[in-house]
């Protein structure tokens, strides 16, 4: 009986390399207007200004999470009991990071529907100031990110989530101009429920995506049945069985399976054409292959689970 096993390499691109200086630079700015905008919106009794902090914590989350896979592409963990080293620290922070946000947004709808019966008034000129201040925090993380939007996925999802953010921006400056010239207060928790709304979706794709990670469920971009049907059509394949396709951290899609050979077949070849139709087929950089020749089909045993 023959096994294989392929060196697992992240699948950050190098283009995330190159620009990780202007991720940094975009998530300290973003970071740090985030905290002013919570604080501001805390003081003013802003609920779309603290809808749209909330909302530019994604934006944070977002740049912080391809930090996080740049970060682990660079550093090896060596601890013998860490096997798959400290990848699946970002989806445990990204499906902590949704359930908090869900908690953001539905006290901020919540806060709304009492506040339509009641509108309290809102000082709105620190908020206009604090509001344009996140205008102009997320038109330079926007720059920064473009460059790199082109060349890493990583990347793209980060200067979405910023260039989204905009709009967000431009409502609560929109919301806080008209509060203060015809005093419509209604305008605030009007704009925080869309806001709001706007975040819910996204949120739940976030914590659904980590989720699906952590219950070692297949990349729902990867059909299990079309994996199975190339690896048996590898010349020298009998049958494929125990196929198994998890995702170890975004973007990094893991393999094993056992595959019985015909008799006579040099088991070398085919454990080379199975990790090759992997690699090329479904960008499956990392499989276990067991091989298992003819004569010694079944030798394996079942496993009850």
């Amino acid at each position: 009986m023959g096994a294989g096993h392929d060196h697992h390499h992240a699948s950050v691109s190098n283009a995330a390399h190159r620009h990780s200086g202007r991720l940094w630079a975009a998530f300290v700015l973003l970071a740090a207007l985030m905290v002013v905008e919570a604080v501001t919106a805390l003081w003013t009794g802003s609920l779309a200004l603290l809808s749209d902090a909330g909302h530019m914590f994604t934006d944070v989350l977002g740049i912080g999470m391809a930090l996080a896979a740049v970060t682990a592409t660079r550093r090896v963990d060596t601890h013998p009991q860490r096997t798959f080293g400290l990848y699946r620290l970002e989806v445990l922070a990204a499906l902590a990071n949704a359930v908090l946000l869900v908690g953001v947004a539905g006290y901020v709808l919540v806060e709304a529907a009492r506040r339509f019966g009641d509108p309290p008034e809102v000082r709105t000129g620190p908020v206009l100031v604090v509001a344009t201040l996140g205008l102009l925090a997320n038109l330079v993380a926007f720059a920064l990110l473009r460059p790199g939007a082109r060349e890493s996925i990583n990347l793209r999802g980060a200067y979405l989530e910023v260039l989204a953010d905009l709009l967000g921006s431009l409502g609560v400056i929109a919301a806080a101009a008209l509060i203060a010239l015809t005093g419509w207060w209604w305008a605030d928790p009007l704009v925080a429920v869309a806001i709001g709304a706007f975040i819910l979706p996204r949120t739940w794709r976030l914590g659904r995506a980590a989720v699906r990670i952590l219950v070692q469920a297949a990349p729902e971009h990867l059909q299990v049945t079309a994996v199975h049907d190339r690896l048996a059509a590898v010349p020298g394949v009998a049958s494929v069985h125990d196929l198994h396709v998890w995702t170890l951290t975004s973007g990094m899609e893991v393999a094993s399976a056992h595959l019985t050979t015909a008799e006579g077949v040099e088991v070398g070849t085919v454990l080379r054409a199975a990790r090759k139709a992997l690699r090329e087929d479904f960008d499956i950089a990392h499989a276990t292959l067991q091989i298992e020749p003819g004569t010694s089909a079944g030798a394996c045993g079942t496993v009850e689970w």
